[in-house]
């Protein structure tokens, strides 16, 4: 039994580690190193708080998590128990996305489909407001074999990140420095923007104009903005980036380029409303690929949702180590 104890306070030095994350981790480390066995018995919760001083809400909490998980057993009046050696299974995942817009649900149903029926997914949405985030985050803490988190760019978010610990951890859409190994599947945004306008410079500068709707206040990547004024300096082209989209406002000879989906929408209708034709008259260019845009003939680029969705399931299922950045394609289309 020492040698429990013993793999608990190995984890002493790991900061994002609560005491009960270095509890469940420890008896997890112990089964997986042989040190305890199907079928035996684990340290009482007044043993564990004797030898480890921690509190009795925190061990009861730590068992109630891997029983949640399958890994050990609750025998009425005799303890606790190891009920699997396979701790690598996931019972419990929480996936913690933006929202759900057409292109993150190709992500969503990919996922889930991966995942199986064998596994209980939880999904949270926190809408790129890092309130939100950091209570989903308190509220969902511990009590998952696995966190996929689609990350706020937000001088908060590395902290709240490094309370989830990393065995535990995917981060997927975005992607944002943490210290240490962990695992992402994410998309890139500043090259693969410039590369999306690089190719059609020849289109492009059929326009006399190129406007991005862009707010500072948006949750657009801001290597968007850096990659489109690169573009317009290399490549000579007259441009500027609008706030926002108002009524009356699209004209002949420019090309409108936008994350925002309202917006795009409404370009379109007024260029039915002015008599316009897209692609000749005027230009569109969209970001975040759907079938919706691919129907109505909207030049698009955009990273494979799908394909991140279909990795990150694996990733999940299997516990592979994963760092991927998943490509960014352009679909030219008739709007440009």
């Amino acid at each position: 039994m020492r040698n429990v104890f013993e793999k608990i306070r190995e984890l002493e030095e790991v900061a994002a580690y609560s005491k009960r994350d270095r509890l469940v981790q420890g008896i997890i480390n112990a089964i997986n190193e042989k040190v305890l066995q199907m079928d035996d018995p684990l340290p009482s919760v007044n043993t564990l708080i004797r030898e480890l001083k921690f509190s009795r809400e925190t061990i009861v909490k730590g068992y109630q998590e891997l029983v949640s998980r399958g890994i050990i057993e609750s025998k009425y009046r005799l303890g606790y128990f190891v009920a699997h050696g396979n701790t690598e299974q996931v019972m419990k995942v929480a996936l913690l996305m933006y929202n759900l817009d057409t292109f993150e649900e190709q992500f969503y149903r990919n996922f889930r489909h991966q995942l199986g029926k064998g596994v209980e997914l939880n999904i949270f949405f926190h809408h790129g407001n890092i309130e939100i985030f950091e209570t989903i985050l308190l509220q969902i803490r511990s009590k998952y074999g696995m966190y996929v988190v689609a990350p706020i760019p937000h001088p908060r978010s590395k902290e709240l990140l490094d309370t989830i610990p990393r065995n535990k951890f995917l981060m997927f859409d975005r992607y944002e420095p943490l210290e240490g190994e962990f695992n992402y599947i994410t998309q890139e945004f500043k090259q693969s923007s410039y590369n999306a306008f690089k190719q059609l410079a020849k289109e492009i500068k059929q326009f006399d104009e190129m406007i991005f709707l862009h707010s500072p206040e948006s949750l657009d990547p801001k290597e968007i903005v850096s990659a489109f004024k690169k573009f317009l300096k290399d490549f000579k082209m007259k441009g500027s980036i609008v706030n926002e989209f108002t009524p009356g406002m699209v004209e002949k000879g420019k090309v409108y380029f936008t994350l925002d989906n309202f917006a795009m929408w409404e370009i379109l209708r007024e260029c039915e409303k002015k008599k316009f034709k897209p692609g000749k008259d005027v230009g569109l260019l969209s970001h975040n690929d759907e079938p919706a845009k691919e129907f109505v003939g909207i030049t698009t680029y955009s990273t494979d949702f799908a394909l991140m969705g279909k990795m990150a399931g694996q990733a999940v299922i299997n516990r592979e180590k994963i760092q991927q950045i998943i490509p960014t394609a352009l679909a030219k289309r008739k709007t440009l």
